[in-house]
């Protein structure tokens, strides 16, 4: 049996300890920049395709210091004991700029960590065909061919990564702090056209902050749908805003009911799978045109003529449109 074969049936059939060696294996393959290792990549990927797609793909965001890894800690936990097993991924746009990781120290969530049926993954490194977003697509399909159902995206709210992780996730969860500033930043920035679910963390420390925020963001919700939530049909899911206390873990089962419940009524309507098919075709063209950019930008003759373009756009000798249709045509 070569590696690759051994990999794929250790993922697939393994125990638990071989099958997380084959898990973090593979992932160091995917991001791997080596052709050779993109292609096994590739073959192994298409050789687990048909033991993926069977979790729960939840993206969350949020503001530093919201509450997100103590919310992933516990929620994780409890899933534990629900009988799932937990998979946590990152997406920080960011880190290609500072070098950081949003999960680069698992002390946080020290508990989760050190479970079995638990496993938490940094942010993948970018600088590949589609960066971070692509390999974190290519770790949610290696967490469900190696058996976790639940897999959680996390995501710091930085530039797109919203829309991005909105992009591969099955429900998009922000949350929020108490307070008037956080709900009109959330609609300033558009997140609430994409999320699914707002949870106000730490309502512990001000119930009636917390009451309110609740209540200002179901109102925009509204006013955001007009009047679709009144024609509707019945199993159509609406965004909702939930209050909770992840520290003491007060309103996470109830959390979890929503979640159950949204699985429910989007599988029923079709919009499940509707969602999953729309995000396969736009990794898809995302990729292709992200190929394309990089295979031009390295053609030896674009890399040639482009530097003297460049400078004739910024002296004002020819118009960008000119300079972009004659590099085209190369």
């Amino acid at each position: 049996m070569n590696d690759l074969a051994q990999t794929l049936h250790e993922l697939t059939h393994g125990e638990a300890l071989p099958k997380r060696r084959a898990l973090a294996k593979a992932i160091t393959l995917m991001e791997s920049t080596r052709q050779d290792h993109r292609q096994q990549a590739d073959q192994l990927l298409t050789q687990l395709l048909p033991h993926t797609g069977k979790s729960m793909r939840i993206g969350l965001s949020g503001v530093p210091g919201v509450g997100k890894s103590t919310l992933i800690e516990n929620l994780g936990l409890w899933l534990i004991t629900q009988g799932h097993k937990v998979a946590v991924l990152a997406v920080d746009p960011s880190s290609s700029l500072s070098g950081g990781s949003i999960l680069g120290d698992k002390t946080r969530m020290e508990l989760l960590s050190n479970n079995p049926a638990a496993y938490i993954r940094p942010s993948p490194s970018s600088g590949t065909l589609g960066g971070v977003a692509e390999k974190t697509r290519e770790c949610i399909l290696l967490c469900e061919a190696a058996g976790y159902d639940i897999v959680i995206v996390e995501t710091m709210g930085v530039g797109q990564s919203e829309t991005t992780v909105a992009g591969m996730t099955d429900m998009f969860v922000v949350m929020q702090l108490p307070n008037a500033g956080d709900d009109l930043q959330a609609i300033k920035k558009g997140i609430m056209e994409i999320a699914d679910v707002v949870l106000i963390n730490k309502s512990d420390l001000d119930e009636n902050a917390a009451s309110q925020a609740q209540a200002f963001i179901e109102s925009a919700f509204h006013l955001l749908a007009g009047h679709a939530h009144a024609m509707a049909a019945a199993n159509k899911w609406h965004p909702k805003a939930l209050s909770l206390s992840a520290l003491s873990g007060s309103g996470v089962s109830e959390f979890w009911s929503v979640v159950s419940d949204f699985k429910q009524r989007q599988m029923a309507s079709g919009e499940w799978q509707n969602r999953r098919q729309s995000q396969s075709l736009m990794w898809l063209q995302e990729l292709i045109q992200t190929g394309l950019k990089m295979a031009f930008i390295q053609n030896p003759k674009v890399a040639s003529y482009l530097p003297s373009l460049e400078q004739d756009v910024l002296h004002g000798r020819i118009a960008a449109s000119t300079a972009a249709r004659q590099l085209l045509a190369l």
